[in-house]
């Protein structure tokens, strides 16, 4: 698993937390410090998480499930989109409807008329219609569009989760942990990282934070894909995660050199500051 160095995540900001006030005490364990009324995550734990994220997100796929992508905050929709556009996942990028886990078949039925709505304007129906009625629907498809546009494939709620910012989509965490559907998420300094399966410290306001943990998870996404495919071929033995128990994951990267620049950096630009 290629995983980028603690250098990397530094130079994208992945380190820099809220301010110290906004600070969750919940999320000490992922805590390099607090310097300057700024919270500091630590890389080291940080790349720690992604990999055992992204190990569990790629066996999941290969065992036949699908990631629902969420990433509604402005920064994160263009990512996640790629992502989605790349591994064909589904994904919601402008509002969480409340109810799509734990309320699906209500959910389901707006889907079903939206398919509904579409297909008639494929068929030109729409184009028949009085001006007004026809008005009229085009902004119930709009509204329409903002809600299902990435989720107009799926007939069934979510296996797994990926989540940008764990605290704005608390509705969402929320609701698959009532199902007993595994999270992802991206989580900072200011949120709580035992309500999620599998959080990852890093900043979530940053486009390049958020770019270079997002093209992560795509690639082991992407490596799902392959090995589901090599599966239903026959050609790969391996088990999904949760079919092979319980297991202690060993980090496969070394990580002291790296951490040793990107901390040392940090003090000289601390010492920087104090003169």
């Amino acid at each position: 698993m290629e995983l980028p160095t603690a250098k990397d995540l530094f130079d994208a900001g992945v380190h820099i937390g809220h301010q110290m006030r906004r600070w969750n005490p919940k999320f000490r364990p992922y805590l390099y410090a607090n310097r300057y009324g700024i919270s500091i995550i630590d890389l080291e734990k940080t790349l720690i998480q992604l990999e055992k994220a992204c190990y569990f997100l790629e066996q999941s796929v290969t065992g036949g499930k699908d990631i629902w992508l969420l990433g509604t905050k402005p920064q994160a929709r263009d990512v996640i989109r790629a992502v989605a556009d790349e591994t064909a996942m589904p994904y919601c990028l402008v509002r969480w409807l409340g109810g799509t886990v734990t309320n699906f078949s209500t959910i389901n039925e707006g889907l079903g008329k939206y398919r509904k709505f579409l297909a008639m304007e494929q068929r030109g129906d729409i184009e028949r219609m009085p001006n007004k009625e026809a008005s009229s629907l085009r902004r119930k498809m709009r509204r329409m569009k903002n809600n299902f546009e990435g989720l107009i494939n799926i007939d069934r709620p979510p296996s797994v989760i990926f989540a940008v910012d764990s605290g704005h989509e608390a509705i969402a965490v929320r609701e698959a942990h009532r199902a007993g559907i595994p999270v992802v998420a991206i989580v900072d300094t200011n949120s709580d990282p035992s309500l999620v399966d599998y959080p990852i410290p890093a900043n979530d306001d940053s486009v390049r934070s958020l770019q270079i943990i997002v093209r992560v998870v795509g690639d082991a996404i992407r490596r799902g894909l392959e090995g589901r495919e090599q599966r239903q071929a026959g050609k790969l033995s391996s088990l999904p995660l949760e079919e092979r128990g319980s297991i202690e994951l060993e980090p496969q990267f070394t990580l002291s050199e790296d951490a040793q620049t990107v901390l040392a950096t940090l003090e000289e630009q601390q010492k920087e500051t104090d003169v």
